[in-house]
């Protein structure tokens, strides 16, 4: 069993185990216990009423956050002519096709999201066992295979962010940093549970968000009741 700091200890001694408290207290307290001297990120776990070894109960989607997550992203943009111009005038950080696959090749990763528009997935296939999994592969399925390359960076640079549930149907979300006010995460948070409920695969029976705490990124865990959310 892993062994916490003096830190962790004294903020859990400050948690009522078994409780599950309303979402916005449940926020302030997040920031409350938060000790670490960096800026901590704000991050929701959820336990689904998923069997994530079936494929098709399998949950996986995007929400633009309201107030994005704290943190300037970089884009990269595998496109060509008119689209490669697109993607640029629409803010991308790196627009480029063969030289960009030769970059990542060299070991060169400084970017949060990878587009691609369909023509160049050939192209993007020269490094997919790098980029795969690190979840930076293009992807048809959360939007980033589009020829829509100027709308998609745009939202990217928005805030739009992705989430998928883990082998043990866990989604794990970043929704903001400590150093936000609670109702900026508390907005954050009801846009991505909104997002998280729409994605329940048909197949899944049963109740759907069991179980679900809120910690910053060194601190303690607060319950929450999800039910708040459906």
């Amino acid at each position: 069993m892993a062994k916490h700091g003096k830190k962790y200890n004294q903020a859990s001694e400050k948690i009522q185990k078994g409780q599950a408290l309303p979402v916005l207290e449940a926020l302030n307290k997040v920031k409350q216990l938060a000790y670490a001297k960096f800026d901590e990120s704000v991050d929701a776990h959820i336990n689904l009423g998923i069997d994530a070894s079936k494929g098709e109960q399998s949950v996986r989607g995007s929400v633009v956050l309201p107030h994005g997550k704290g943190k300037t992203v970089t884009v990269v943009v595998f496109a060509k002519a008119d689209h490669a111009d697109e993607a640029t005038k629409a803010g991308a950080d790196y627009v480029g096709a063969d030289d960009l696959v030769e970059k990542i090749s060299a070991g060169w990763m400084d970017f949060d999201y990878a587009v691609a528009t369909p023509d160049m997935m050939g192209i993007v296939g020269k490094v997919a066992k790098i980029l795969g999994p690190r979840g930076l592969l293009p992807n048809k399925k959360v939007g980033t295979v589009t020829f829509d390359v100027g709308e998609t960076v745009k939202e990217l640079k928005k805030g739009r962010v992705f989430f998928k549930n883990d082998k043990q149907g866990l989604v794990h979300f970043s929704f903001g940093k400590k150093s936000f006010d609670s109702k900026k995460l508390e907005d954050n948070l009801s846009a991505f549970m909104k997002a998280l409920i729409a994605s329940k695969p048909a197949t899944s029976k049963g109740k759907f968000l069991k179980k679900m705490t809120l910690c910053s990124t060194m601190g303690v865990g607060v319950a929450i009741n999800p039910d708040e959310f459906s």
